[in-house]
């Protein structure tokens, strides 16, 4: 099964139905839910989204869109040597360098975000969802 990570802008689009990327973002999280791949995203995104959601929902109805959201994924954990390689990278953003090696270190090949302009040295693929759905036909 086709195993991808998800950086937080994406699960965003979706959660927030952000416009225009909602759209792209629904279909891929669609196909998680029916079990044809398998979505990654790193505890900081849930700590990320939450922050995010409760700016613009209050704090229950935030937890429970994650809480429906949580089945869709698999959480990561952010540990001591993922901190250390993000601290350590020549990433600018220090949040996508977590992202990134959170993806590195569990062995995922395919890194899906919309902030493609700061993963250009990325070792693994990285792709819109856009560009993603549109490669599988979907």
């Amino acid at each position: 099964m086709t195993e991808i990570f998800v950086d937080t802008d994406v699960c965003l689009d979706l959660l927030a139905k952000r416009e225009p990327h909602y759209a792209y973002a629904a279909a891929l999280f669609t196909l998680a839910d029916k079990g044809e791949l398998t979505l990654f995203v790193s505890s900081l995104s849930f700590s990320n989204l939450n922050y995010l959601l409760s700016r613009q929902y209050n704090t229950s109805e935030a937890r429970r869109i994650l809480s429906r959201f949580k089945v869709l994924v698999r959480v990561l954990s952010v540990d001591d040597k993922i901190i250390e390689l993000a601290l350590n990278s020549a990433f600018r953003d220090f949040e996508d360098a977590i992202q990134y090696f959170t993806a590195i270190e569990s062995g995922i090949t395919l890194l899906l975000t919309r902030n493609i302009k700061d993963y250009k040295k990325a070792a693994i693929a990285v792709q819109t969802p856009e560009l993603y759905m549109l490669s599988k036909g979907k």
